[in-house]
């Protein structure tokens, strides 16, 4: 659609160069984006000018409009698009969006003008008047005349060249006047035509191009290039200001500052590489003409990169959680670095420390990472992580940022329950209370939840079972029936703890239970015996014995050991205090002097054997002592020889079938015990036991004593009563020699609940046959030291101390 609006048309007449101007209104309308070169109108036409003479009348369009949208034809007058046209960025929300242009044709004194001079006079008449005028030789003007009646010939500059000041600012011309005399005389005028400067000469740039580079973090005001034109014009028309033509869409502030009469182009706003990397701007050079002519200068900045971004962690993806039974290489989470810089400021390198069990994965384009398991996880040992992720670029300083991302290990039941201790060792008093507690077991399972919770159970073998029960939920142990140390001194059992995990997992343990003996047996008299079983008995002495005499020995045992079956003598009753005397560990009565006349002929002697339990218990015997004259002491003496053989004959034979039962269980406790030995692993003894490779395995009884100031440890497989230690042997078989003296007194060593005691005993009396023990020697710093693993299962140790062993 083309509208025209042709308003009354004004012409305007330059006295001193002859230029007529002419205005007029025409409006055009288009569509943006129309297609460049799609024509909007014929200006010529449309004013109604003369086509032929447009180029002549230098038509064009004027400065501070949008030229570079359009041009025109100089030829024939056509307006036309030349760049793309958007109306958005032209007018953004401006309705109705208006574009004004300028076309300016200038009317300046053009070929064939004609000027006229002052004529010459001549005072003369005829011939000998003016008679010619002649121009001197120039390219710009001829002379003509022309007759007038009153003023006779008048001479005429006729314009025969375009002008141009800015080629010839002045003309020197010389016209002379001759007349028609002989000789002609003749007259000379100087004429200086002076070019008047019409603008009619664009500014020019000094480059076609500008083209200067500025870091992005360069201060306000930074000087970036000084644009220059120049116009060949004269006066205003010469004169130059500077202006920025295209605005920058999207800014939120003008980035550059141009002086409009310097040309000087500063940095007045923020510059962000990463925003935009390059500006063109056209730069309008525009004259004061009173219709202005201009031109572009383009000025192309290129902004160069600054280090100023940090990389940039995108998580993408992240589990938060991780089985710890998870395969090496499982992905925890994928993730993507940027940085908005370039070149080696945008290059970033990722890390994590090195001391966990991840490390990360770069991809192909070196943009994004995977964060990976590398070693294997132990939710026991470290249940969460914080990995922090650093991202560092390439520039000078460097630029880094952090991200913490959190990974949980989840339990999966990879660990059986763990005992406390193993083996477990417990000691239990006998005559317990059946259904009570005695003891408890306690394993532990690191894992968590139902993977932790531990149930016990009895593995039993044999007769234990109707020994104990246990509680599966905490693992406490309770007797079911009283234990008695006389039957029954050590057993042993195995608890399984297993966890609620699936597939449950669990663990043994071995149990050995040592019972501790209680007095509860009262001493037993051996001897005296009387016939109808009770503790009595008649001793027959002659008269005639010298003090000292063994009258008789009274014999008792105690089924209880240490304390409790130590058993002490002491005369309860007597008829006479100084005739007879008892000794307390022997259990031997002797006469203290000889009989006289005066003394009785019989003697009720009341012994009273006790144990040295905390609750001592006792039981009597009575001896009754008949002193007679020799020859019935002799007589009496055969009496009793032969009525004693019957019966020493049928105790003979009683002893021996008991010898023989009590040999056959001995050995066959000997062999359990050896296959005891070999059954159990090597790591069970050997290394646990038998530090000195020179142990040979001997199975031994033992049993310690003090004689004097030194104590003794009486060794052997089969141990002789009385046998003692060398102090000082070295070796792992003991030289055991035969000090046995029937009245010879020792301690006997004992140990109970980590206390030790020590009771006399005659040697020749009675030996307490200790449990089966292996021995050892080991080296403990510079000391020789004995070990031993008892029957009961617990340890001692004795070193060589002054020539004993302690």
């Amino acid at each position: 659609l083309l509208n025209k609006l042709t308003n009354t048309i004004r012409k305007q007449h330059n006295l001193n160069t002859g230029e007529v101007g002419v205005t007029a209104q025409i409006r055009y309308s288009l569509n943006e984006e129309m297609k460049i070169g799609s024509a909007l109108g014929n200006v010529a036409k449309d004013l109604g000018l003369d086509v032929g003479r447009l180029m002549e009348r230098n038509i064009r369009l004027v400065s501070g409009t949008k030229e570079e949208l359009f041009k025109i034809n100089p030829e024939d007058g056509l307006l036309s698009v030349n760049h793309r046209v958007d109306r958005e960025e032209l007018c953004v929300k401006t309705v109705p969006c208006l574009i004004n242009l300028k076309a300016v044709i200038l009317e300046s004194a053009i070929v064939g003008s004609r000027f006229q001079l002052e004529g010459a006079h001549d005072l003369d008449v005829g011939t000998n008047s003016l008679n010619s005028y002649r121009l001197n030789h120039n390219q710009y003007f001829r002379l003509e005349t022309e007759e007038f009646d009153e003023d006779g010939k008048v001479p005429f500059l006729v314009l025969q060249k375009h002008l141009d000041r800015e080629d010839k600012e002045k003309l020197l011309l010389q016209i002379t006047a001759s007349d028609g005399g002989k000789p002609p005389k003749s007259s000379a005028l100087n004429i200086t035509i002076v070019v008047s400067d019409i603008n009619d000469n664009p500014p020019i740039c000094g480059k076609q191009k500008y083209s200067v580079a500025v870091k992005e973090n360069a201060p306000v005001g930074t000087f970036l290039v000084l644009v220059n034109a120049s116009d060949a014009d004269a006066g205003a028309n010469g004169e130059i200001e500077y202006s920025i033509r295209n605005k920058f869409r999207g800014l939120s502030s003008e980035p550059f500052d141009l002086d409009s009469k310097t040309g000087k182009l500063s940095v007045k706003g923020e510059l962000d590489f990463e925003e935009k990397q390059v500006y063109e701007i056209k730069v309008v050079a525009a004259d004061k003409g009173a219709v202005p002519l201009s031109t572009h200068c383009n000025v192309i900045v290129t902004i160069e990169d600054e280090n100023d971004n940090p990389p940039d962690i995108d998580i993408t993806s992240h589990s938060g959680h991780i089985a710890e039974d998870a395969p090496l290489g499982t992905v925890v989470a994928l993730m993507a670095v940027t940085d908005r810089d370039s070149g080696l400021n945008g290059e970033v390198t990722c890390t994590i420390p090195t001391n966990l069990p991840f490390h990360l994965k770069q991809s192909a384009d070196g943009n994004s990472y995977s964060l990976v398991t590398k070693d294997r996880l132990d939710k026991e040992l470290i249940h969460i992580y914080n990995i922090k992720i650093s991202a560092t670029d390439s520039g000078n300083p460097p630029l880094s940022s952090t991200k913490i991302i959190q990974v949980d290990v989840n339990d999966v039941n990879d660990n059986r329950p763990m005992f406390s201790q193993s083996p477990y060792r417990f000691h239990v008093t006998e005559n317990n209370k059946p259904g009570a507690s005695v003891f408890s077991v306690s394993a532990v399972d690191v894992d968590e939840g139902e993977n932790a919770v531990v149930s016990y159970s009895l593995d039993t073998k044999g007769q234990v079972a109707s020994y104990l029960i246990i509680n599966e939920a905490n693992g406490t142990i309770s007797a079911l029936k009283s234990f008695d140390f006389e039957t029954l001194k050590s057993f042993q059992f195995q608890v399984l703890a297993s966890d609620s995990g699936t597939p449950s997992l669990s663990s043994n343990v071995t149990v050995h239970v040592f019972i501790l003996d209680q007095n509860d047996n009262a001493p037993v008299i051996l001897y005296p015996v009387s016939s109808n079983g009770s503790a009595e008995g008649v001793e027959e002495i002659p008269r005639n014995v010298n003090a000292g005499h063994l009258v008789t020995k009274v014999r008792a045992y105690d089924a209880d050991i240490g304390y409790n079956g130590w058993l002490l003598f002491s005369l309860q009753e007597v008829t006479d205090h100084s005739l007879f005397g008892l000794d307390r560990y022997t259990g031997q009565i002797r006469t203290l002097r000889s009989f006289t006349e005066t003394d009785e002929a019989e003697h009720r002697l009341v012994i009273l054997v006790k144990d040295n339990g905390n609750v001592s218990l006792s039981a009597t015997a009575t001896v009754l002592v008949k002193v007679v004259e020799p020859r019935e002491a002799f007589a009496a003496s055969d009496v009793k020889s032969s009525a004693k053989d019957a019966e020493d004959t049928n105790v003979t034979f009683y002893l021996m079938i008991t010898l023989a039962s009590v040999s056959a269980l001995f050995i066959i406790s000997i062999i359990v015990l050896i296959a005891m030995q070999c059954s159990k692993s090597s790591t069970d003894y050997t290394s646990k036991y038998l530090q000195d490779t020179n142990y040979d395995g001997t199975l031994c009884h033992s049993i310690q004593y003090r004689s004097g100031d030194k104590r003794y440890m009486l060794v052997g497989p089969r141990m002789s009563v009385g046998s003692t230690i060398v102090p000082g042997s070295q070796a792992n078989t003991l030289v055991l020699p035969d000090r046995r003296r029937p009245s010879e007194e020792v301690l006997e060593f004992y140990q109970s609940n980590g206390e030790a005691f020590c009771y006399k005993k005659l040697l020749v009396d009675r030996f307490v046959l200790g449990s089966a023990a292996v021995f050892w020697t080991a080296r403990f710093g510079s000391d020789q030291i004995l070990c031993s693993r008892g029957g009961e299962g617990r340890d001692c140790c004795w070193k060589c101390c002054k020539g004993s062993w302690s």
